[in-house]
């Protein structure tokens, strides 16, 4: 799953890595601790690619206020298709969301969380494959959106067995649908070498923490 991220890029850094034209809107960075429901940057495509904000917390059409059911931050590839809060949004509203990295945890015996960050090798931002929606039952219009994930990787499974389905630029264009179907031979575990990961410090189980101490690797017995 992916429940926190981190994104430094400039928005004009990112307007040029996706070919894409920026709104005026966009959340300003750097956030190195990125939590659900939070406005985060996301690339779709029209007639043009474009930089828009989303809420990060899929909302579905029936949903009578925002808070109407599940915080859905996440998508199952395998289910996504079949189930009803996502299944028009995976045929018709597909986005990326990129990120420097992102947060998962695992558990000691005795219960505490012990904070990891995931990021690429190579040191190129995380694209995530996501999927988006338009809720409109409020006082206004809200846009929002889920990150699709996989089951996990052979390295990513000693932290957790879900992790988001990481998307390589040759494959943006397919994901958006602008190369035509097949984006459902996408959603695939990223291969074994493309993400490392470290132990970082407990400060960022809180989500108001806040720096770029948080993605400092930590030393650990």
């Amino acid at each position: 799953m992916c429940g926190r991220f981190a994104l430094t890029l400039p928005i004009e850094a990112m307007a040029q890595m996706f070919a894409a034209v920026p709104s005026n809107n966009l959340p300003v960075g750097p956030n190195f601790n990125i939590c659900p429901t939070t406005q985060i940057s996301v690339v779709i495509s029209g007639e043009n690619r474009r930089l828009i904000a989303m809420r990060w917390g899929f909302v579905p059409h029936w949903y009578k206020t925002a808070a109407d059911g599940p915080l859905l931050i996440n998508a199952r590839a395998e289910t996504i298709a079949e189930k009803s809060a996502f299944r028009q949004a995976c045929r018709e509203r597909r986005c990326l969301i990129p990120a420097d990295g992102f947060y998962e945890w695992t558990k000691t015996a005795d219960g505490e969380r012990l904070p990891w960050y995931i990021k690429r090798r190579d040191e190129t931002p995380v694209v995530f494959a996501g999927i988006w929606q338009r809720w409109d039952n409020g006082d206004e219009p809200l846009t929002t959106c889920a990150i699709v994930t996989t089951p996990a990787n052979a390295p990513m499974s000693n932290i957790h067995h879900r992790m988001p389905m990481i998307l390589e630029p040759d494959k943006y264009g397919l994901w958006l649908g602008e190369q035509g179907k097949g984006a459902a031979r996408l959603m695939t575990a990223a291969s074994d070498d493309i993400l490392t990961y470290c132990r970082v410090d407990k400060r960022v189980n809180s989500n108001r923490a806040s720096g770029p101490d948080l993605i400092e690797p930590i030393d650990v017995e």
